[in-house]
């Protein structure tokens, strides 16, 4: 099989594009990934400081009425 000259270094020119298409490709989809990734650890972590701070703030009240419960002689259980 004859190859007209040239050809074999065109496809590898074109392989080697190719490669470095692909390359630049898996980099932007590995940057998106991470960036989906940190997102979601960024919500995940604002709901459970959100769900913490209403849990502090019920338990602040509660032991505020019982302290005002207990000043005025009441029993409180």
């Amino acid at each position: 099989m004859n190859t007209p000259p040239g050809s074999a270094d065109g496809r590898t020119e074109d392989l080697n594009h190719l490669h470095d298409l692909a390359l630049r490709r898996a980099h932007e989809l590995r940057q998106e990934a991470m960036d989906d990734f940190w997102r979601g650890a960024d919500a995940m972590w604002a709901a459970t400081v959100a769900s913490t701070c209403r849990s502090a703030q019920r338990l602040a009240h509660r032991l505020a009425r019982r302290s005002r419960a207990q000043a005025l002689g009441k029993v409180v259980e």
